[in-house]
C-alpha cells in the first residue's frame, strides 16, 4: 500500500512541476503567445509588409510603425517590442495577405477597417514617398477587407497631407 501512496505522490509532483514550468514559460503580460489569428499580429504584419513593399525600411518607416502598434494597442517596452517581432515574423512566414486580412474583416467593423487603410497610409508615407508596391500593397489590403475605393483614396490624401513634403502621389487606378 506505501508503493501506491509513494506513486501517486510522485505522479502529482511531475504533474506539479509541469504545471510551475508551464506557467514560468508564459509572457509576462500573462498574455498567451502571439499569433497571426491574433488581430493585433494580423496588423502588426501587415503594416511590417507595406512598410518593406518598396524593399527599403527606413528609420523614419521604423519607428512610425511602432509608433502606430503603440499608439493603437496601449503597449510599450518589452510587449510593444513582442508585437512588432510577433508582425515581422508572421509577414515572414506568410505565403499571401489572406491570413491577416481575413483576422482583421472578421475582427474589425467597417470603420476600424477603414481606420486600418489610414495607418497603413501613415507607414508609406513615413518617408514623405509613396512607391507604386507600397500603393498597390495598400490597395489589394483594402480590397481583402472591405474597404471601398473612395475610402482608401480620401485615407491616403489625408496621409500624403500630413506628410512633409510628401511626394510620387500616384492616381490610384
Amino acid at each position: 500500500m506505501a508503493d501506491k501512496k509513494d506513486l501517486a505522490g510522485r505522479e502529482k509532483s511531475s504533474m506539479f512541476e509541469r504545471v510551475l514550468s508551464f506557467l514560468r514559460d508564459l509572457p509576462a503580460s500573462g498574455a498567451a503567445k502571439p499569433s497571426a489569428d491574433d488581430p493585433r499580429v494580423a496588423a502588426s504584419a501587415l503594416l511590417y509588409h507595406v512598410m518593406n513593399a518598396d524593399g527599403v525600411r527606413q528609420d523614419v518607416e521604423w519607428e512610425r510603425f511602432k509608433q502606430i502598434l503603440a499608439e493603437t494597442y496601449s503597449v510599450s517596452g518589452a510587449e510593444l517590442d513582442a508585437l512588432a517581432a510577433a508582425g515581422e515574423r508572421a509577414d515572414n512566414e506568410a505565403i499571401d495577405l489572406y491570413a491577416f486580412t481575413s483576422v482583421l474583416k472578421r475582427d474589425l467593423d467597417a470603420e476600424a477597417r477603414k481606420a486600418f487603410i489610414g495607418l497603413m497610409w501613415e507607414i508609406v508615407y513615413a518617408d514623405g514617398e509613396l512607391d507604386e508596391l507600397e500603393d498597390n500593397t495598400v490597395w489589394r489590403v483594402a480590397e481583402l477587407i472591405g474597404v471601398e475605393r473612395r475610402d482608401r483614396i480620401e485615407a491616403r490624401q489625408k496621409a500624403a497631407a500630413e506628410a512633409p513634403g510628401a511626394k510620387g502621389e500616384s492616381s490610384d487606378e
